[in-house]
């Protein structure tokens, strides 16, 4: 079968599995929660005519660009198994998709590691170029991302491109057609970032020097740039955030003290100027709260917008007036949904707004002139809303006081909890959170007679500078009893049996569910890490050597989150579960993708030989190819499958028993 016909079919196959969906009467199986989602990415065209979207069926991922008035399929194409990470128009002609390999590049001394690529489909001709392809002496592999403009010339895309020979990242522009690069702007390996106009001119670039720390922001001036301001920021840096509410501002996410004494919510302290690139005026943004994304608008680029993550979901609040009033109607007419705005056409007359809200992930198309909403597409086709357990947000006291606020899912159908075996399932970062909405690991273990806490512990982010201040130096510590607290108050509310509690997580997560078996014992009964840290002076001594600098900004991050006074600090060494082995009481499943650049899989296997020589119980499974995110579908069925499998054993949702009936009939796996 041709690359087209077999993308045709998968197309065809994931409408009519979104529109059908599964029986009611049956519980999907595990392989239905680990698949990757049936639509990766989805975009409107800047005209809101046509959409592309990234469908997926198993291992088979396919481009699909479709007119939305007819319903014609005007493009499909396989593109294999590519880790897409990104996919946007150029214009209404071209599409740009951004994939990903794990690889190495050891004639350049690039270690293994996940370099991104650009492809760009040019409907008209049916082609496909690649982003800096014959680019004399520039590597075809994107640096920091692309950049695309809708210019009064017409569309444009632009891209830096590490240069080999001399070793400069300079910025390209980027031929449509061939995908080959024309020198822009001249930049060096210090250049951070940058900050397009509406026409894809430069008008800010950052120089941040790794080793003295010294961030700095240059202005335009004359043919150059000139440094306009400069702060030692050693570990929590200045950044950029687009442009602003006129295209000679800029956004600047930075701490100014000289310039503003409130007190802020912010994690960081930093707070969002506006700063004028002809005058070096700076100016603070009139927010309320510390905004946790910005919104841009899709033609202009001009700020119009922010977003907040809160507990019932995303706030979204507007400068625009006409985009404020679409947004809110747009409210109205889902009540009671967490919903999240996914692409706007450029006259903001249509958008796609995606929602999983006692639900499993749907695409709405909503169509403000005729004031209606159609379903695009849904994420999980074959899980219908009668199998999405309900997801309820939680607070409770740490036993310092400090309040932690979290998701607590619930089996399908568990409206009055009472004396369920838990999961708790911790998130990685740790300077990351959990947020509301369908989970698929959280309500895959829910599917299965579990209760499933998720903890927004101290040092996770949304909860303001104080509260991830409180997580430095608590690895192990403060961070890891947070988790179990919330054991804790679970238990007093009677919702769950204390004797029947397992912990998962992946990444920091993964570290935080060995060492609840090894530093906060007593209370798991089992333990799945995935991805996991084990050894933390190692982990950060690797970091120093991958970076080739003793002091990076890397291992000083490190070293502030597990509370380390300097590299190769033995201290670490008494919050390494690898170094803990003997203390454990409980079984442990490890698994690692063999491809993870992130946590090396030499991390899950340290654990399981210290565990082996103490004559603990562990497992190893290695997953060959998969990356540090769970980007494959066969691995990460793989992985749910195997992590429900231990759970049933260890930890039976039923007391004594095989797994619990779910309504409609027995799970499996």
């Amino acid at each position: 079968m041709s690359g087209l016909r077999m993308a045709a079919t998968v197309f065809a196959v994931v409408l009519a599995m979104g529109t059908a969906g599964a029986s009611k009467a049956e519980a999907p199986s595990i392989e239905a929660y680990g698949a990757s989602p049936a639509i990766d990415n989805m975009e409107l065209s800047p005209s809101g005519e046509l959409i592309a979207r990234i469908v997926v069926v198993d291992e088979v991922r396919a481009l699909a660009v479709t007119r939305v008035k007819t319903g014609e399929h005007l493009f499909t194409a396989s593109i294999g198994d590519a880790k897409v990470r990104d996919l946007r128009w150029i214009g209404d002609r071209h599409v740009l998709i951004v994939s990903s390999q794990t690889q190495s590049i050891p004639d350049l001394g690039v270690p293994r590691s996940e370099l991104f690529y650009g492809m760009i489909l040019d409907l008209e001709t049916k082609t496909l170029a690649q982003v800096l392809s014959r680019t004399p002496d520039v590597l075809a592999s994107p640096y920091g991302g692309v950049e695309v403009r809708r210019t009064s010339r017409g569309e444009i895309a632009l891209a830096r491109g590490v240069n080999v020979v001399t070793g400069r990242i300079d910025l390209y522009r980027i031929d449509l057609s061939t995908g080959r690069g024309r020198l822009a702007e001249t930049m060096d390996r210090d250049a951070d970032d940058y900050v397009l106009d509406g026409e894809g001119a430069v008008i800010a670039v950052s120089r941040y020097a790794e080793r003295s720390g010294r961030w700095s922001l240059r202005l335009p001036d004359g043919r150059g740039f000139r440094e306009a301001w400069a702060v030692d920021a050693l570990l929590d840096r200045p950044s950029f955030r687009g442009l602003g509410r006129t295209p000679r501002t800029i956004i600047v996410n930075a701490e100014r003290p000289d310039l503003t004494a409130d007190d802020v919510e912010s994690e960081t302290g930093f707070l969002l100027f506006e700063v004028n690139v002809d005058t070096g005026e700076w100016s603070r943004l009139p927010f309320k709260r510390h905004p946790d994304f910005l919104f841009h608008h899709p033609r202009t680029g001009l700020l119009i917008g922010s977003g907040n993550i809160e507990a019932e979901g995303v706030r979204y609040d507007f400068f625009d007036v006409e985009a404020g009033r679409r947004w809110r109607g747009v409210e109205r007419a889902f009540p009671g949904k967490a919903l999240r705005l996914v692409s706007w056409s450029d006259d903001l007359k249509s958008a796609v707004v995606f929602s999983d809200t006692r639900e499993s992930g749907v695409y709405h198309l909503v169509d403000f002139d005729a004031g209606v909403a159609n379903v695009v597409g849904d994420a999980y086709p074959s899980i219908p809303e009668a199998q999405v357990g309900e997801v309820r947000p939680i607070r409770y006291s740490a036993a310092d006081g400090l309040d932690i606020h979290g998701y607590l899912t619930l089996p399908p159908g568990a409206d009055e909890p009472t004396n369920l075996p838990l999961v708790v399932l911790a998130h990685g970062g740790p300077a990351s959170r959990d947020v509301a909405g369908f989970d698929y690991w959280a309500q895959a273990m829910a599917s299965r007679g579990y209760a499933v806490l998720q903890a927004n512990f101290r040092g996770s982010l949304g909860y303001g500078r104080a509260f991830l201040e409180a997580g430095y130096g608590e690895w192990g510590r403060k961070m890891q009893t947070d988790l179990s607290d919330g054991v804790r108050w679970l238990v007093a509310e009677g919702i769950v049996d204390p004797a029947r509690v397992c912990i998962v997580g992946a990444s920091y997560g993964g570290y935080a569910a060995m060492a609840g078996l090894t530093l906060d014992k007593g209370v798991y009964r089992c333990g799945v890490s995935v991805s996991g840290v084990s050894d933390l002076r190692r982990m950060v001594n690797r970091e120093a050597y991958l970076d080739g600098e003793r002091n990076s900004p890397t291992v000083r991050y490190w070293n502030r989150f597990m509370g380390a006074a300097r590299l190769n600090d033995r201290s670490l060494d008494a919050l390494s579960p690898a170094m803990l082995a003997s203390a454990v009481d409980s079984p442990l499943l490890l698994i690692h993708g063999k491809d993870d650049t992130v946590v090396p899989i030499e991390q899950s296997r340290f654990m399981a030989e210290a565990m082996r020589r103490a004559g603990k119980p562990v497992e190893m499974i290695e997953l060959p190819g998969e990356d540090h995110w769970m980007s494959r579908a066969d691995t990460r069925r793989w992985m749910l499958r195997e992590t429900v499998r231990f759970l049933e054993a260890h930890n039976p949702p039923v007391e004594g028993g095989a797994a619990m009936m779910l309504s409609g009939g027995a799970t499996s796996r």
